[in-house]
């Protein structure tokens, strides 16, 4: 099943857009098209004399897009291989050829000229290796990358993966699944940079880190200030404008370090929880009550499975949540390519970032008999929750640090949620305190769903099967609605099984969006009203058997009336002004 973006992809020109849009320099080659590949043996340690075809890179084997159509088993080796050369102007005495993975599912090792450089672990994060003391200046090098993949066999971290796909849990999908480049960069360089708004001061505070210590400047707002490798470095925003979804207004800066010059960008708001007038715990964003009203968003495509064809395809997604009168996105369980993040800052839409849940394999105890009796389980019960394994709690904490850094900059992110219904949850309140560490400038759903260890700054539901009402939670935290919804109309010829799945089935559009509006205006509306702080519908889009989305899985049917649906999101919004007319019309909407 193709979107109208993967029937017009251009083989020549895949996902060419610079990866990193809050750490931008000008040298950029994009290595995404066609690569060789082969699939062996898991034992294979070297490469094969003959491989089996091309790939198109970074389309999963599993993708159609890819054009291979295999699904890797853990007994099997994925090869990758291509040639590079140095981009022009490449100058080996003074600068570092680094090679980026934007990811890598699940296990990767890359090789230049025969030589083994870098091993990563993981199948959600980026990754980056330094190519130049491999590298041979002036002719092509072979460039070689060996992927395995365990998918749900061992207790890695795998999301919604499934070697037996269905129902909620989707194909497995394996390799390089997001964007690969090569970069220049000088040999003394800006390795990092950490922004944080101070809202109430009125400041914004960076700290840039260079690999060698020493000095730069930041440029910002028509002014150059010096920072220190390491240092916090102030500076002042008197009468800036607050990023909100109605209004996200960005700011450009660009930081400088001898011969190094980087581009990036921030916003200035505040994502805290706190008491409204009435003493009832709210969320609230830039210090006044702000109800998140948004949908689950897994961002699976039919033709790409994790990744995207088109840039424009994820641009798609988010206007038309925004076009439907939504402001939060709750990004379930998958890490987006940064691209995702940068058009979620620049259109406005707040996100709660799930973690990549891993484990072992889950019983029906602790992740499906809750939804029906709502029993929480302390989760220091490492076997009950299938977390037995040291290594695989270790893998999970390791990757929780690199999430939380690699996504602290974009001021999208609103809520970090590290559980999902008990998931391979272990030690929640532990991992709280873990992530407050990090970043003590957003709000943390700790365990969405059941499984509640009183902690967190949010209790959190997933109510599907019956009435929801509203009750204060005795903690004082905010009460969320974190799941509920999930109402299922399958279009057949857009469809991508003939199994259905959903928490309540309707046949027409009519008869389904009686029943969105209903559900609103008897349950979400007058708990709004009574204290809950936010809402997420289940969902964007179908996603194989699901079907459950608001669009169908390639994208090509919007289920409701758009109207109808802004109608009763306009009475949810806490906005100072809540915006009527839609950017687009109705028809051009579900077209």
């Amino acid at each position: 099943m193709l979107t109208k973006w993967g029937k017009a992809l251009d083989r020549a020109h895949i996902l060419p857009e610079y990866p990193r849009p809050q750490f931008r320099r000008s040298n950029c080659e994009i290595l995404n098209g066609e690569w060789d590949y082969a699939i062996t043996s898991v034992s294979a340690q070297t490469p094969p004399e003959r491989f089996d075809g091309t790939i198109l890179v970074p389309f999963s084997p599993e993708s159609e897009l890819s054009g291979v159509g295999h699904r890797l088993l853990p007994t099997e080796c994925l090869w990758y291989r291509r040639q590079i050369e140095a981009p022009p102007g490449y100058d080996p005495n003074t600068e570092d050829l680094l090679l980026h993975f934007g990811a890598v599912d699940q296990f990767a090792e890359v090789r230049l000229n025969g030589v083994s450089l870098a091993h990563h672990a993981g199948g959600y994060l980026p990754f980056s290796v330094a190519l130049s003391e491999t590298f041979i200046n002036g002719i092509p090098n072979e460039l070689i990358v060996r992927v395995r993949d365990e998918t749900d066999t061992v207790c890695w971290s795998r999301g919604k993966q499934s070697s037996s796909p269905g129902g909620i849990w989707y194909t497995p999908q394996s390799g390089i699944w997001q964007t690969v480049w090569l970069e220049r960069a000088p040999k003394r360089r800006i390795e990092v940079v950490q922004i944080k708004p101070l809202f109430d001061q009125s400041e914004v505070e960076l700290v840039v880190w260079t690999n060698c210590g020493d000095a730069g400047s930041v440029q910002l707002l028509g002014r150059e200030t010096a920072f220190v490798s390491g240092t916090p470095l102030r500076l002042p925003m008197p009468g800036f404008t607050p990023w909100s979804p109605e209004e996200p207004k960005l700011y450009d800066f660009s930081m400088t370090f001898e011969r190094d010059h980087v581009e990036s960008y921030f916003a200035m708001r505040k994502c805290s929880l706190e008491q409204d007038e009435q003493g009832t715990p709210r969320l609230f964003l830039n210090n006044a009550p702000y109800f998140h009203n948004g949908v689950l968003d897994q961002v699976y495509w039919p033709d790409g499975l994790y990744t995207p064809p088109s840039d424009e395809a994820m641009i798609y997604d988010i206007e038309l949540m925004k076009q439907l009168g939504f402001n939060t996105l709750r990004k379930h369980i998958k890490i987006e390519p940064l691209r995702w993040y940068y058009h979620c800052d620049r259109l406005g839409m707040l996100v709660w970032q799930d973690m990549v849940n891993g484990g072992g394999k889950y019983g029906a105890a602790a992740i499906s008999l809750p939804l029906v009796f709502g029993n929480a389980h302390p989760d220091s019960d490492y076997a009950y929750f299938a977390r037995e394994e040291v290594r695989g709690r270790e893998a999970y904490t390791r990757e929780l640090h690199e999430t939380v850094m690699l996504l602290y900059n974009c001021p999208c992110i609103a809520m970090w949620v590290p559980f999902n219904e008990g998931w391979g949850q272990f030690d929640a309140n532990r991992v709280v305190d873990f992530i407050r560490a990090l970043d003590d400038t957003r709000t943390i759903d700790h365990a969405s769903g059941w499984h509640d260890q009183k902690g967190g700054d949010v209790k959190s539901l997933h109510v599907y099967f019956k009435p929801y009402r509203y009750s204060r939670d005795v903690l004082g935290r905010a009460v969320v609605l974190s799941e509920f919804g999930g109402y299922s109309r399958s279009v057949a010829e857009h469809s991508y099984s003939k199994k259905e799945f959903g928490y309540k089935r309707f046949r027409s559009e009519e008869a389904l969006m009686r029943a969105f509006e209903k559900l609103y205006q008897r349950e979400v509306i007058p708990a709004k009203a009574k204290g809950l702080a936010a809402a997420i519908y289940t969902q964007l889009s179908d996603v194989e058997q699901e079907t459950n989305g608001f669009v169908t899985y390639d994208r090509e049917v919007v289920k409701m009336d758009p109207s109808r649906v802004r109608a009763i999101n306009a009475q949810l919004s806490d906005a100072p002004a809540a915006a009527e007319d839609a950017e687009q019309t109705d028809e051009e909407i579900k077209a």
